[in-house]
């Protein structure tokens, strides 16, 4: 697929067939989060920990449903792979670190045929249980900042019309 036929079809999947996600597709999505750029280049400053372990995705996906208020709810959407992208969440530098790499890994994921969704709401939860963030292993003074979940699924991607009007867009000559 080119970029921007990527970018153009990109779209937040939230159905998985439940399927594993196989190595070498994990691990081309890794290797884009490792190609994303980060502020002045303090690589230093970003974590990724790759969760396939379907009691603790369990744990998380509850966790941030009763931070949501509805138990009933699947955050993760019952993904195989939650990738969670720690930094030391010292401002907007950190932010974007991780929305980059987030963005980098969901392109990846389409490109390979698997489903993606940038996940916020259940990073937040996450990153407000000192016991879940535990279990993370991470690096003194860093917490979860964004996140991916990604794996196989039956969704399909259609280049979709982009209209021009969508965002307000000022250009100053």
């Amino acid at each position: 697929m080119e970029t921007l036929q990527t970018i153009f079809s990109r779209k937040s999947v939230k159905t998985y067939t439940g399927e594993a996600v196989p190595q070498d597709k994990r691990d081309t999505v890794i290797k884009a989060a490792l190609s994303s750029p980060v502020g002045m280049g303090k690589f230093e400053n970003v974590h990724l920990t790759v969760i396939e372990n379907k009691e603790l995705l369990n744990e998380i996906d509850r966790n941030a449903a009763a931070f949501f208020g509805d138990p009933s709810r699947t955050p993760l959407y019952n993904a195989p792979i939650l990738v969670v992208v720690s930094t030391p969440n010292q401002g907007n530098v950190d932010s974007a670190n991780a929305a980059m790499i987030v963005h980098n890994m969901c392109l990846a994921a389409i490109d390979l045929g698997m489903g993606s969704c940038a996940i916020y709401g259940a990073t937040a939860a996450l990153a407000n249980n000192a016991d879940l963030v535990a279990k993370l292993n991470l690096p003194e003074g860093f917490v979860p900042t964004g996140s991916a979940v990604f794996g196989p699924t039956e969704a399909t991607y259609e280049l979709r019309e982009i209209p021009m009007d969508k965002m307000t867009v000022a250009y100053i000559d």
